[in-house]
């Protein structure tokens, strides 16, 4: 009985040591809901920082895309980058598409959105660039009729390793369902370094792939001294894109996994609570 009380003592002082590691202090809210604080902008033909057209706002709460200061789009992409880069992480972002794509917008961006992982400094982007250097989780929303996967693998001005074998595809198609209308997505991306990075849709992981470097094409003028062919991507910059469809995001957060990479018991540890804690 004693043996069995001091077994049961030591697997409570773990579960709550466990909980203790992924207390809600340790996620990093990256937007206030109030205000842009901690990001910067860059949008294509636009300097650094120049908010064209009020796109990137927050409105009722929300992170929110806009186009109504637009006349056409005129392949204005752009992006919300957080200030700081990370290497290991579990992020979540929760998104809706809402409205008319803007005018001019390609068809292949109606409601098109993403999240750009291992990107480059927004202030590495040259004025004309018009996407960074990075893997793109596409967030995506049905017409109501076709089926389209969401959370695929684009990849502007890298490549990829899956199954073993260097993948130069620009776009990557997922296993996930399709989502109509204008519902709230919930999509995470599960970055270890190079070592793998995920695409998850609700609980479901649609996509896996490894070994992530600069290379390939996609990306318009970007700096020849940033973009270093063949070099391997294990940290950069995160951001949010702006395609021509109006979109919200009512979270993004994320976790930072770094402190655990060289530790596996432990970072298998954390990432298992981390998912036991979304399926509760």
């Amino acid at each position: 009985m004693k043996n069995l009380l001091t077994t049961l003592c030591l697997l409570m002082s773990i579960g709550t040591y466990a909980q203790k590691e992924i207390a809600p202090a340790k996620w990093v809210k990256m937007f206030n809901g109030k205000d842009l604080k901690d990001w910067d902008i860059k949008i294509k033909d636009h300097d650094l920082n120049d908010n064209f057209g009020n796109t990137f706002r927050i409105k009722d709460g929300y992170l929110t895309v806009s186009y109504d200061q637009y006349k056409q789009f005129d392949e204005q992409y752009g992006h919300i980058f957080y200030k700081k880069n990370y290497s290991a992480y579990l992020i979540v972002v929760e998104y809706r598409f809402t409205g008319e794509q803007v005018k001019g917008g390609p068809g292949w961006a109606y409601r098109n959105s993403g999240v750009m992982l291992h990107g480059q400094p927004a202030a590495t982007m040259t004025k004309h660039q018009d996407f960074p250097i990075s893997l793109e989780e596409q967030l995506l929303g049905g017409n109501g009729k076709d089926p389209r996967t969401n959370a695929n693998l684009c990849t502007p001005g890298t490549n990829v390793v899956m199954n073993g074998k260097l993948i130069t595809d620009h776009c990557i198609g997922s296993t996930s369902k399709t989502f109509h209308g204008d519902q709230w997505v919930h999509v995470e991306a599960l970055v270890l370094r190079d070592s793998v990075l995920k695409h998850i849709v609700g609980s479901d992981t649609v996509l896996v792939y490894n070994k992530p470097q600069i290379g390939g094409g996609n990306v318009l003028e970007p700096d020849p001294a940033v973009k270093q062919d063949g070099k391997p991507l294990t940290e950069g910059s995160i951001s949010l894109q702006s395609e021509s469809h109006p979109v919200q995001f009512r979270r993004v957060e994320l976790f930072d996994l770094s402190p655990y990479i060289n530790d596996p018991v432990k970072l298998d540890r954390i990432i298992r609570q981390l998912q036991q804690r979304k399926n509760k």
